[in-house]
């Protein structure tokens, strides 16, 4: 495949592309490196320090608790959504398109704000809830719920345009040879969409662990218990606890520079392979 990128030869262009580079190192990469300076100015004693406090391990714990929900919640149901959509012709079809993008479009803080109307103690649900002993809200279940929604259109939204351009000729001919549909998702469908959903799960990951405005709302920002990471660097702060706070702050991103590199390589290989695809049927 031929490459349709040109050099730079006028000044201009290449005075763009410094301005560009220095616009990215000042608004990205300097933010970034001066938190591991703040998070290192005290010495690895402080910062072994701040990790073993047991609010800053209760964070942790709880911030990878709600990711490790969220991801097999939003891939089981980008799966589901993206194929009912692209397979399937129904009433309705293009609403349901539409209302994947709600979490889009709403503020997180109005997303949170309105489960706790609907399953705070005051809430639609609240009073049964509170009735069968069940706490949602100001809990960790709340704050997984609110993170499943902020999250929920990212794998449907990068699989279903990739399942529509494939097609379902291929799992017609599975069909029609006899495969049952368990059969034809894990040996047809999952084989073309294994990368897309790899990707997808990095970036709602991200997404997770970062959230903090539906977070903020139903967790009750309670110390040692309902905190996540994004809310405890903002508590810490705060409180004036400032190379704690940048030790939380540090954490995020280092899981945020890991999910970097891991789209990398997703993108990576999904060149590779579009390459290999392209030069087969050359």
């Amino acid at each position: 495949m031929a490459n349709s990128l040109k050099r730079p030869t006028e000044w201009h262009q290449r005075l763009l592309i410094a301005l560009g580079m220095a616009l990215a190192l000042l608004l990205l990469v300097t933010p970034l490196v001066l938190i591991f300076v703040k998070a290192f100015g005290e010495g690895w004693r402080m910062l072994l320090e701040n990790l073993h406090q047991d609010f800053m391990l209760n964070a942790i714990w709880l911030t990878v608790v709600a990711t490790v929900l969220t991801v097999p919640i939003n891939l089981i149901f980008g799966v589901l959504l993206a194929w009912c959509v692209t397979r399937y012709d129904f009433f309705g079809r293009r609403l349901l398109i539409t209302l994947v993008d709600i979490p889009y479009a709403m503020s997180p803080v109005v997303a949170g704000f309105c489960y706790l109307v609907v399953y705070g103690a005051e809430g639609l649900f609240g009073p049964w809830l509170s009735a069968h002993n069940l706490q949602l809200m100001f809990a960790w279940p709340g704050i997984v719920m609110v993170t499943v929604f902020v999250t929920s259109p990212y794998i449907a939204r990068i699989l279903m345009p990739l399942m529509q351009a494939q097609g379902s000729e291929e799992e017609i001919a599975a069909l029609s040879l006899g495969a049952s549909g368990w059969q034809i998702f894990r040996r047809v469908t999952l084989p073309n969409i294994q990368w897309a959903l790899l990707y997808g799960s990095v970036i709602t990951n991200a997404r997770a662990v970062g959230e903090f405005g539906a977070v903020a709302v139903v967790s009750g920002t309670i110390m040692n218990q309902t905190l996540t990471l994004p809310l405890l660097v903002e508590q810490l702060n705060n409180d004036y606890k400032t190379a704690a706070a940048f030790t939380a702050a540090a954490l995020l991103a280092c899981m945020a520079l890991l999910t970097l590199v891991l789209k990398t390589f997703m993108e990576w290989r999904q060149a590779k392979r579009g390459e290999r695809v392209v030069d087969t049927h050359a």
